[in-house]
């Protein structure tokens, strides 16, 4: 049932155009078709990255998934230069990717269309990176990068499996980007999910890191007793990324995705690792961001940074970048139609903004921390572009 559903809502939208709402700017979409783990945080921020080297002023729009203190409207969490929001009313994965990428303006809400259109308006925005945004089909993209491994062809819709959709659904896709460990594993991925365009992810650690102040790197030297602590949503592979580093794992503690440590549980990490003989506690920096919210007092601790890339990787900068020019991404969205079998393309306007409570933390009216919605005019569409 799940799945039906979700290919009806998918059909719902492709057969009718004008029923997505259009940024002025190109939208980069990267998502995937199973929940959590999947690394779509990370790929968009190697977009995002990759773009801003390009000469562009990437604004990354995202939900913010288990914000303590969810605002109305949008939150600026990083105007490319400051960061203008805290834990509880950023989240972890956007508070962790407007430390990471300075630059690159950060966006939460709900309605990433309006998170658009104030990145846009009041941030200059050139380029959107819509994170978490296969299934987000209310907002047109110009690019749809879908993230899959092999485990995903054998895997079902929920409640049964971890799929939000089927696997038919990957043929929206313009590119499938594959967690493989080589070229040709990756290739029949996308063969099985028939999409043509395929390339590989790849994943590397860097140094470990303090979590608080500076960060600090940390020396932690190969074959050191490292306990591990995670709440991500597949902590065995940063552990297996971990034991590839050379480091001795003596211990897991582990909690569900996203949740917020409290000085109870950082007795229990503290406790745990003396127990294990570990010289150092070991985390993610996502967690890093939750963890850095407590008194840790004197406990060893680094979180061990993830870096991924896209190869082939001159190939993918080429293709991605073709497919943001204006010509290129008109096409690119008549041939995405064809391929629903839909006629034409409708013009399509969304809400005009009305600015409320726009000063940022940092006092500057300049830098806007929130925005409500009206009906109305006033935001120019894709179609009304010359």
């Amino acid at each position: 049932m799940y799945g039906a559903a979700a290919a009806w809502r998918r059909q719902w939208y492709a057969s009718t155009p004008a029923r997505r709402q259009h940024l002025t700017r190109p939208v980069v979409s990267v998502g995937s078709l199973g929940v959590g783990g999947s690394g779509k945080t990370p790929i968009a921020e190697y977009v995002a990255r990759l773009l801003r080297d390009e000469g562009h002023r990437p604004a990354i729009l995202t939900r913010g998934y288990a914000r303590r203190v969810p605002l109305d409207g949008v939150t600026v969490v990083s105007d490319g230069a400051t960061i203008l929001a805290t834990l509880d009313t950023a989240g972890d994965e956007p508070l962790m990717l407007a430390h990471s990428l300075p630059g690159a303006g950060v966006f939460v809400g709900a309605n990433r269309y309006l998170c658009g259109c104030l990145a846009e308006r009041h941030f200059g925005a050139t380029v959107h990176v819509l994170d978490d945004g296969f299934q987000h089909l209310e907002l047109a993209r110009d690019v749809d990068l879908l993230l899959a491994s092999e485990d995903d062809l054998i895997d079902r819709p929920l409640p049964a499996g971890r799929l939000r959709e089927r696997l038919a659904a990957a043929r929206a896709a313009d590119a499938v980007l594959v967690t493989a460990g080589y070229d040709s594993a990756a290739e029949r991925v996308g063969r099985a999910l028939g999409v043509d365009t395929v390339y590989r992810v790849t994943r590397t650690i860097g140094a470990p890191r303090e979590i608080t102040g500076a960060r600090e790197s940390v020396v932690v030297p190969p074959a050191s007793r490292g306990f591990v602590v995670t709440a991500i949503a597949r902590p065995d592979r940063f552990v297996a990324d971990v034991v590839a580093a050379g480091w001795e794992v003596t211990g897991l503690l582990t909690f569900r995705d996203h949740h917020r440590f409290d000085a109870r549980d950082v007795g229990r990490i503290a406790a745990a690792a003396k127990a294990a003989a570990s010289a150092i506690v070991l985390t993610t920096d996502k967690d890093a961001v939750r963890l850095a919210a407590c008194s840790l007092e004197e406990m060893p601790i680094a979180s061990v940074p993830l870096s991924v890339g896209v190869e082939p990787a001159e190939r993918f900068r080429a293709w991605l970048l073709a497919r943001l020019a204006p010509s290129a991404g008109e096409a690119a969205r008549a041939a995405r139609d064809a391929r629903f079998g839909v006629v034409g393309h409708a013009r399509s306007t969304g809400p005009a903004l009305q600015r409320q409570h726009l000063v940022s933390r940092t006092g500057d009216s300049s830098l806007p921390f929130g925005i409500a919605a009206r009906a109305g005019d006033g935001v120019a569409s894709r179609s009304e572009r010359s």
